[in-house]
């Protein structure tokens, strides 16, 4: 079933639609993939911490503060998230010498094993949550996604 076109813009005070709020769809949007993300990953990782492990993984070992910094987490979320991680003997993070208060993480190899595998589940949940689109509007929505972050 198609959508009704807007018939004004979503920031017209005088017409307030809550199933045209940007807000409202993107959070609709979310939840859709959040329940896709939650079904198929692997090792029930969160998407927070397979964020963290995709991104490790990308950039290699890093202070828990920098890898927060670049998955846009606060300091004291991505504590957390590398102290469950670190359980889990998907990540070690170790004390710097020079400074007790940073922590430097790294994939340990059960933690890189596990974000290979879950990295093609997660190609795999991205083209699910993508699917009623066509190729050029998902091109489309991640290019103005970009553009919105």
């Amino acid at each position: 079933m198609k959508k009704p076109r807007l018939k004004a813009l979503p920031t017209d005070p005088e017409r307030y639609v809550l199933d045209e709020q940007v807000g409202f769809l993107m959070r609709v949007a979310m939840q859709r993939h959040t329940s896709i993300f939650m079904s198929r990953m692997i090792e029930q990782l969160t998407q927070t911490q397979f964020a963290a492990l995709s991104k490790l993984y990308e950039v290699g070992a890093c202070s828990q503060n920098h890898l927060g910094r670049l998955i846009y987490l606060d300091a004291a979320t991505i504590k957390g998230v590398v102290d469950r991680l670190s359980l889990r003997e998907f990540v070690t993070a170790v004390s710097d010498p020079n400074d007790r208060r940073r922590r430097a993480v790294t994939l340990t190899e059960r933690g890189r094993a596990v974000t290979e595998q879950a990295m093609k589940v997660a190609a795999e949940i991205t083209a699910e949550t993508l699917k009623p689109l066509s190729a050029e509007d998902q091109r489309d929505v991640v290019r103005l996604l970009n553009q919105l972050g």
